[in-house]
């Protein structure tokens, strides 16, 4: 899975981050078990502009149950400093999240992520998402989700994007979408493919 994120951060909308691209490898090692390797390049505009490598996110995604209309599954990512020195965070970190998502009927289904990220050990962020998708056509599915973080329990950010994808064919896929902030300064927009 790869593609380009335009965000564009503060009330001017001067602050812009590009990843370019991102890329997601994942590999099936046994049904329900997958390896996955995450990298992005990262462009970030300011005074001088640069292209930065963010750290390496190593993780692994395990499907606990499956049934015709409801799955679920953990998803956990170490990630290690291994970045450019103004991007990298300088300390192993993981990323964990609880999926579950459910067929409402053979159109539209749901799904909920509940995460804890490990940062340090003065940061541990809290995340939840809510997506909400239907099968428009063979080939087109859209979505929106509404999702978000905690900061130790303190500060909370709210978020909200959309999107589409388009099947070309069985191994081949496009995807854009794009989201606001709803109680913080942000937008993006974000063009991609799965093979």
């Amino acid at each position: 899975e790869s593609g380009l994120l335009i965000e564009y951060i503060g009330e001017d909308k001067t602050n812009r981050h590009m990843s370019l691209p991102s890329n997601l490898f994942r590999y099936g090692i046994y049904e329900g078990v997958e390896l996955r390797v995450l990298n992005q390049i990262e462009f970030y505009q300011g005074k001088i502009g640069k292209f930065l490598v963010s750290d390496l996110e190593l993780g692994v995604k395990v499907e606990l149950f499956h049934s015709n209309s409801i799955n679920c599954a953990v998803l956990s990512h170490l990630i290690l400093p291994t970045g450019s020195n103004e991007l990298s965070n300088k300390e192993v970190q993981m990323i964990n999240k609880f999926c579950i998502s459910k067929d409402l009927n053979d159109k539209i289904g749901i799904a909920c992520n509940i995460g804890y990220n490990y940062l340090s050990k003065d940061t541990e962020i809290y995340t939840y998402s809510i997506v909400l998708g239907s099968i428009v056509s063979e080939s087109v599915s859209i979505y929106i989700e509404p999702y978000g973080e905690f900061v130790n329990f303190n500060n909370s950010i709210s978020n909200f994007n959309y999107g589409l994808t388009y099947l070309i064919n069985d191994n081949f896929q496009l995807d854009c979408s794009s989201g606001i902030g709803l109680n913080n300064e942000i937008s993006f927009a974000s063009f991609g493919f799965s093979w």
